[in-house]
Order: structure tokens, then sequence, then C-alpha cells
């Protein structure tokens, strides 16, 4: 049995203008090996069939069979293959939810799990490797062992669980819609409308046992942009009688980077990346034309808003010195997810009675993205990372081929999930959402 120790009261808590009232202890259940088992078999056969973004059909068709047994309210088909489940206890309280993704990666799993992915399938028009490369695997077997454990304490629970299953976070395919964004549209957070909202992910820089968090901004803002500059194709022994669109390139791409260096408050954090530039068929050919594509990363709107401008401003005045033209496309994908400061100073000491507080660790932003905050924008949330490592094994980076969380992960994403959402329901904690 994993034993949970039991929540004592803690004082009341003054953060950022929001008041948190301590208002009872809870107990919380031990996580019985039954539930642990189950959970752990969930995973590889998650692990072992991956489906990619907006494709997680047979994932949606586990979840939802597995939460109807349950017994919970389950909705199924919420943003192509999104599950909601709904759980209301023996008591009256308030509503609390929490979202797992189950999303894969088109990548080739290189690790010798004895439930590794040897799925293969189409994508862009390739045939790709399909992997957990980012550890939705865990996240959804986590809720589902969460749900079974909550599920065996609904007499007693003082208010109503909303457990989502989100498809597509990954990012939906070109042309396709999906992934948080749309769910909320087809109503995930509504009847009940929950007043926060909690979720996780495997996090390879922490070792099994430890999480992390971030009280404030936890996650960067995604931007995606695309590039084509409009040229004249040339002998590329006859210089002159092109309008270089490589060289246009460059002078572009080296430009651009001097927005962060000198654009952006040092105080602030921004990134940009070049990820792709695709141009000409032969050496010694001038092409007419050359693409970019890429990405930003930020943490404020602001900063968002001056790194389109100050990269459509450069490149109109470069092409126009290289005599050349342009279509530059800017999209914006994920908002930054903001960790609200109550709701975080909340959690801290109920993760700390959940795992130990040694091993609760405070991270910095980092500038990768996640959709969850489409949902924190909407509720106040709490997004925490779950370390997966197991000293001795080689665990990989996020989206890599030999990325691999651990099994005894999920005992401690349990552990730590069910604290918070049992806590959430006995302490009764007032949470505002963010000005805005």
């Amino acid at each position: 049995m994993l034993n949970i120790r039991r929540l004592v009261s803690l004082p009341v808590i003054h953060a950022a203008g929001f008041l948190l009232i301590q208002q009872e202890a809870c107990s919380m259940p031990p996580v019985d090996d039954a539930v642990l088992k189950q959970a752990i078999a969930w995973r590889h056969t998650i692990h072992q069939h991956p489906e990619l973004s907006n494709r997680e059909v047979h994932t949606a068709q586990l979840v939802a069979a597995a939460l109807t047994e349950m017994g919970y309210v389950v909705h199924s088909g919420i943003g192509h293959t999104g599950v909601v489940a709904v759980l209301q206890g023996g008591k009256p309280g308030p509503v609390v939810a929490a979202r797992a993704d189950m999303d894969a990666l088109p990548v080739t799993e290189q690790n010798d799990l004895p439930f590794r992915s040897v799925v293969k399938t189409d994508y862009l028009g390739q045939q790709v490797g399909v992997a957990h490369a980012c550890g939705h695997d865990i996240h959804t077997s986590v809720l589902l062992g969460v749900a079974a454990l909550l599920a065996k304490q609904r007499p007693s629970l003082a208010g109503t669980v909303k457990l989502i299953f989100q498809g597509a976070e990954e990012g939906p395919p070109p042309g396709e819609r999906g992934g948080a964004e749309l769910m909320l549209e087809q109503g995930a957070l509504d009847n009940p409308r929950p007043q926060a909202i909690f979720a996780l992910h495997s996090f390879p820089d922490l070792q099994v046992g430890e999480v992390g968090y971030s009280a404030g901004p936890a996650f960067a803002a995604s931007d995606q942009f695309s590039l084509t500059i409009k040229g004249r194709p040339a002998h590329g022994a006859y210089p002159q009688l092109s309008r270089d669109p490589i060289v246009t390139a460059a002078a572009i791409v080296s430009s651009w980077q001097s927005i962060v260096a000198r654009n952006v408050n040092p105080l602030d954090e921004a990134v940009l990346t070049v990820g792709m530039i695709r141009g000409g068929t032969r050496y010694n050919i001038i092409p007419a034309t050359v693409e970019l594509q890429g990405t930003v990363r930020t943490l404020s709107g602001d900063v968002q808003a001056l790194m389109e401008r100050r990269m459509r401003d450069m490149t109109a005045g470069i092409t126009a010195a290289y005599d050349s033209t342009f279509t530059f496309e800017y999209q914006k994908n994920n908002p930054a997810t903001i960790n609200n400061i109550a709701l975080a100073n909340w959690a801290v000491p109920h993760l700390a009675e959940a795992v130990g507080s040694a091993h609760v660790k405070e991270l910095p932003p980092t500038m990768g993205a996640e959709d969850f905050a489409f949902f924190a924008q909407v509720v106040p949330g709490f997004y925490f990372r779950l370390g997966v490592h197991k000293p001795g094994t080689e665990t990989g980076g996020l989206h890599t081929p030999t990325f691999r969380g651990d099994d005894s992960a999920i005992a401690i994403g349990i552990q730590s999930m069910s604290g918070l959402l049992l806590s959430y329901l006995h302490t009764k904690p007032t949470v505002r959402q963010h000005p805005g």
C-alpha cells in the first residue's frame, strides 16, 4: 500500500491579492495495489498502441470504457476524440477538474522497453513510427488511476470531480482543429463548471518521487511563422542577373536574432528559432524562392506582440533593400500557461503532504508550450511536473526516440494528483481567476 499522510490544517495564506482559507483537514486514502497494478497495465497498453493527434480513437475508447465501469457519467467525442467524465460525490461541495492528454508523436521509439511501440502510420504523406515520446501515456494512466481511487471514495466526497482526457495536445494535423481550444468550444468545462483545474506533465529532469512547479508563468506561448522570399532566378555563375533569395534569407535570419538581443527587455524571456530553410534544386542555380519556417516562444502578451511586429518590420525592410518581395504568415498557437499564483501557493503544501516537502521543487518557467493554457485562461489552473527519471536508467529527452518514463512514476502521479483533488474538495479554497 502507498500511504499518503494525513493533510493538516494550514493557516490563511495571502498571495497577490487573493485569499485562501483552509477550512478543515482531510484524510487521503491509500492507493491500493489493485489500482496501481491496473494503472500500470493501462500505461503499457496505451504506450504499445500510440495514436497521433486527432486519431486517438482506441485510446479514447479504452478511457471511456474504464470510466463507465467505475461509475462516472461519461461524454465522448468532445473535440473529436476527447472524453469528459463526471463523478458527483455523496456530499455537497465545490467542483474541481483534472486533465490528461492522450496523443502520441511521429517518432520511432528506440529503447528496450518490453512494451515499446512498433506502430507505424502515415503522417503528412510519409510512413513514420509513432511513440509516446512526451509521456502522455503516463498522464492518461495516472488520471485513470486517480479516477479509480476517487470512485471508491464517492460516498465521502464533498463535491464533484470532472476528469478531462484530451486529444491533440501536440497540435492537430494541418487543416484540422483539435486540442484544448476545441474541447472548450464544445463544452468541456461546462455543466458543471469547475472552480479550479489541475494537470501534470512528465519531466525527465526530475527523478521519480519528485514533483516540480512554477507559480505564475510556467510554459511559454507557442507561435509559428512561415516566410516565403521571392527573388529572381539565375545561373550561379551570373549572380548579377539574379535577386538572390538565399542571400536575402541569410540577412533576415541574422537580423531577426537582434530582436531578442536588442528589442526585448533582458528581464523578459523570448526565443526565436528558424527550424527550416528550403530553397534551390542544384548547386549552380540561384533559385526563385526560399521558404523559412520556425517558432517564437514568449511568456507575456506584450513580448509576443513585439516579436511579431519587429519580425514583420525587419522582413519588409530587408526584402526591399534586396529588391525582393515576400509573404509572411504568423500563427499564434498556444498562449502562455500561467499558473494561478493563489492556487499554486495553496497547492504546494498539499503536494508536500503527498510526496514529502524535500521532493517538491520550485522550477523556473520553460520555453516549451502546453495547450493546458486554454483551460487555465477560463478557470484558475495549476500545472505541475512529475519526475519520471529512474536513477541508473537512460531517460532521454522529451520528443526524442529514447525518451522513457519509468512505471514507478505512476504511483507518485496518482498520489500527488489525488491528494490535490481531495484536498481541494475538503478545504474549499477561495481562488479567483487572474484579472483579464
